[in-house]
């Protein structure tokens, strides 16, 4: 029984950075609405400087350094908590500030754009290995109940809990608190009161980004410092914040340190002779998402919202149309391409077929269901590594491996559906980011099921043709991209033909406004089951062809920040319409024009900063992306160039000319 309490003790200190994080995530949303993906990564950048500091005494900056010689551990704390109260004013001002009026998608995207830009940051200053943090809690033992208990782990938690004490008293007995606890529920009120809505939010930024740089400032002293690890702890984060419905502090504090503690239980359970084998990894990261799932079922429609100033306007759609010529022109265009090319740049032009696959389904569950999901590299693993299973152990032949691991990947997307019933927007989003993290770290990254050496795939073979993707020397046979390009082709004359029809027109129905659906009686529930299962069902097709351009897999292929990454690209290319996925699939990791910036510029790590600072960008400046840029500079162009009648007005096009091109939906929900 001593073990157990050892344990869960030693959790306290995990459970400590859950408090600070939690915390944060708190202070923003009451102050702005926004659910901060970027909670971890603003705390981690902070303490990597204090780290740098104790470690070589450089102060580290985004551009450029400082030697300080020994500042010693007091003016480390100092100087790393004073680069996290930088990083909060900089986050309110260029990221939160504005988009506080937007939709609940441009909200989530530019906070995951920072996520992507500080994890990115971080790994280009500091690099991407562990690095030791110096203690700032001595440890020590105290003996209760005849067992020994870590006191540093103890204080840990006591420091964490004492400072989210603090910012309730701040949110219950100051002016300016209780301003911000008004204007949670009606901001309108407090503006008219004389408080500034932007001034509060920007104090409770600053504020969460402080607790969460000594959270996790502390508890880099225990596992050290990690760019993964601590970027992702805001989901575990996450779900202590709904834990305590977004309000209380109190129980924050409470869900935290037990979280903490019963992950540590389960690494003492793991590692007994009676625990399955297959469960031994990412069994920890489970309980944070089947908390999510909890919660978000029994309490999801009456988790507090908060008051708006003003009704939000989502990006436009723009339902596509089949024209022939032009489309002949572009898979003409692409098939020339790939016969011109070799080697990488053949290779890169593959690639970006597959991601505008990927971003394609990003389309269709975000631009047109209106559902923010941040599991569609998940589903297309699931694809990916049932691919190895069926190719290798069964012998499954293409094509019917690559619709059988679809339909798969179409399953998991229906399962991940089933929270969409009761909730939708960021709430979705920490599900679905949850359920990607789950998957990663249970499944891709278990080694009982997925080997460390990566899952072989056999060649895909047709009638007697070898589609391969290498052969020799050769890196990309043009026989695997004009595969490819075929089942890429194939996939988006399916996307249109559901965009254009009575399918598409209640996705778009649901995405402006799920009541207003029912009403005119539309299956809300199966709407959302079909958008999941079709859009999961095209990333899997992506991870099916990732699988066959690999040659085999691993967990890295499919891991969460790439699913960010990819996410970002079909944002900045246009999240509403096929010429976006099409953008997002040239832009996008490992696509032709990462592989030529690669060979003229060595980006590196570069290409992850630049596309999180696109993302935010993009969402602040532009919603429609860069297609949907190209799309209204078009539109200008001919409006200008069109005949006017008599009166000096312009002249309507031809009906024919009108009915052929591409219409915009406008979406406007309250």
């Amino acid at each position: 029984m001593s073990t157990y309490l050892q344990f869960a003790v030693l959790g306290l200190g995990l459970g400590a950075v859950y408090v600070g994080l939690a915390t944060g995530l708190l202070l923003v949303h009451r102050a702005t609405g926004i659910i901060n993906f970027a909670q971890g990564a603003m705390g981690m950048w902070g303490a990597y400087v204090f780290a740098q500091l104790q470690i070589d005494g450089t102060l580290m900056f985004p551009i450029g350094q400082v030697e300080l010689g020994e500042p010693g551990m007091a003016v480390s704390i100092l100087l790393g908590l004073l680069m996290g109260l930088l990083l909060g004013i900089l986050a309110h001002y260029l990221v939160f500030r504005p988009v506080r009026h937007a939709p609940v998608l441009a909200q989530v995207v530019v906070s995951i754009g920072l996520m992507v830009a500080l994890q990115a940051l971080v790994v280009i200053r500091f690099g991407p290995n562990n690095i030791d943090v110096e203690e700032i809690v001595p440890q020590g033992s105290i003996a209760v109940l005849g067992a020994d208990l870590a006191s540093r782990e103890l204080i840990m938690a006591a420091i964490m809990v004492a400072l989210a004490g603090l910012v309730w008293a701040y949110l219950r007995f100051t002016r300016t608190g209780a301003a911000t606890r008004a204007a949670s529920e009606n901001e309108r009120g407090a503006a008219l009161m004389g408080f500034s809505p932007d001034r509060l939010a920007g104090i409770a930024v600053v504020l969460s980004a402080l607790i969460s740089t000594a959270a996790v400032m502390l508890g880099g002293s225990i596992t050290g410092l990690n760019p993964a690890n601590y970027t992702l702890m805001v989901v575990p984060a996450l779900a202590v914040l709904l834990v305590a419905r977004l309000e209380s502090i109190g129980i924050v504090c409470v869900a935290a340190l037990a979280l903490g503690a019963l992950q540590s239980e389960i690494g003492l359970l793991v590692t007994k002779s009676w625990w399955p084998v297959w469960a031994q990894s990412g069994i920890d990261q489970v309980v944070p998402f089947v908390i999510v799932m909890i919660i978000l079922f029994a309490y999801g429609t009456r988790l507090p919202s908060r008051g708006a100033l003003q009704s939000i306007r989502l990006p436009d759609v723009v339902i596509p149309r089949i024209r022939p010529v032009p489309a002949l022109i572009l898979v003409g265009t692409a098939v020339a391409a790939l016969s011109l090319t070799s080697g990488e740049l053949r290779f890169g032009l593959t690639t970006s077929l597959i991601m505008t696959l990927l971003a394609l389904s990003y389309v269709l569950i975000t631009g047109y269901l209106g559902q923010i999901s941040l599991a569609q590299l998940a589903f297309a693993g699931a694809a990916g590594f049932t691919l190895a299973k069926v190719t290798m152990a069964w012998g499954l032949p293409f094509p019917l491996a690559i619709l059988l691991c679809s339909l798969v990947a179409t399953a998991l997307g229906m399962l991940v559906a089933l929270p969409a019933f009761r909730i939708r927007g960021a709430q979705l989003a920490i599900v679905t980011i949850a359920a990607a993290l789950a998957i990663e770290r249970f499944v891709f990254g278990n080694y009982s099921l997925t080997p460390p050496e990566g899952n072989p795939i056999a060649s895909p073979t047709l009638a007697g043709i070898n589609f391969a993707v290498r052969e020799g020397r050769e890196l990309a046979r043009l026989e695997f991209s004009l595969m490819a390009l075929v089942v890429v082709v194939l996939a988006v004359l399916l996307f249109i033909r559901i965009a254009s029809g009575d399918t598409g027109r209640t996705f778009l129905a649901v995405r402006a406004n799920e009541r207003a659906a029912a009403s005119a009686g539309i299956n809300v529930r199966m709407t959302k089951l079909i958008g999941f299962g079709l859009s999961a069902f095209i990333a899997g097709l992506a991870g099916c062809l990732i699988g066959y351009s690999h040659g085999q897999l691993s967990a890295e292929s499919f891991s969460v920040f790439v699913g960010l990454q990819i996410l970002a690209v079909a944002y900045v290319g246009g999240i509403t319409s096929f010429g976006g996925a099409l953008v997002a699939g040239f832009i996008a990791p490992l696509g032709i024009v990462f592989v030529l910036l690669h060979q003229w510029f060595e980006m590196g790590n570069y290409y992850a900063l630049i596309s999180g600072i696109g993302l935010i960008v993009t969402a602040i400046l532009h919603p429609s992306g860069i297609a949907g840029a190209v799309r209204q500079g078009v539109g200008l162009l001919a409006a200008r160039w069109r005949p006017r009648d008599q009166n000096g007005s312009t002249a309507e096009p031809p009906t024919a000319t009108t009915e052929s091109s591409e219409r915009r939906v406008p979406s406007r929900v309250s």
